[in-house]
């Protein structure tokens, strides 16, 4: 069996009198790729947001490589991210909103950060500022952020965003490896191709309950 990277455990979820997540039980294997669906308000985010540490639970557990979120520690170790529109500095260039994040860890080099641009296909010597940059490109860059430290998890909430075919195919290349080097992935996609592409499972999320729909390409 495969080392466990996220168990989520009768995870429930209020805002006030509305219940978000509904008893939400998960298990979720390191080197593979996972996918949720839902419409919008659904819960997607709101799991992952709680998987992230963002949100605390309401009542439930999860845990993530062993440590308990909200107890053991506040957020998930050697985590990337994206969940809704990426935020960065817009006076600044790419390269240098990664060099800024870089600096507070202190995880990777100057020359590191050049390579994970260039990997997204973004051009490290640009100098426009992110206020200038299309969706899409906001969207790539997101996608550096999350992966330049060489996280064991990555949680990317709709990372297809703004991307034109190339780009869509370039960022499904990269998961694709990372899957392969044994990162484990969760992704919300409203697009069933992506879905098909790179899910090992789909979840579907329906008013905060949480129901597998496929495994390795059949279709409950």
């Amino acid at each position: 069996m495969r080392e466990v990277c996220i168990e989520v455990s009768h995870v429930t979820k209020r805002f006030g009198e509305d219940l978000v997540l509904k008893e939400v039980n998960l298990m979720l294997e390191a080197g593979r790729v996972y996918g949720i669906v839902g419409n919008n308000g659904s819960g997607k985010t709101v799991l992952m947001k709680c998987i992230c540490g963002f949100l605390t639970v309401t009542t439930g557990t999860i845990r993530v490589f062993g440590q308990r979120i909200g107890t053991d520690v506040d957020f998930p170790e050697s985590l990337g991210v994206i969940i809704e529109t990426p935020g960065f500095l817009t006076n600044l260039t790419g390269r240098r909103n990664l060099e800024i994040l870089a600096d507070m860890r202190r995880k990777i080099s100057r020359a590191e950060i050049r390579e994970v641009l260039r990997r997204v296909g973004l051009d490290p010597d640009m100098k426009k500022p992110v206020a200038k940059y299309s969706l899409g490109m906001r969207q790539r860059l997101g996608i550096a952020q999350a992966i330049m430290e060489d996280p064991g998890l990555l949680i990317l909430d709709e990372p297809f965003n703004g991307l034109d075919k190339d780009g869509v195919a370039e960022i499904r290349r990269i998961l694709l490896e990372l899957k392969g080097q044994g990162k484990t992935i969760l992704l919300a996609s409203h697009n069933e191709e992506d879905i098909r592409v790179l899910c090992d499972e789909v979840y579907e999320m329906d008013g905060g309950v949480l129901q597998k729909i496929m495994e390795k390409g059949n279709v409950k």
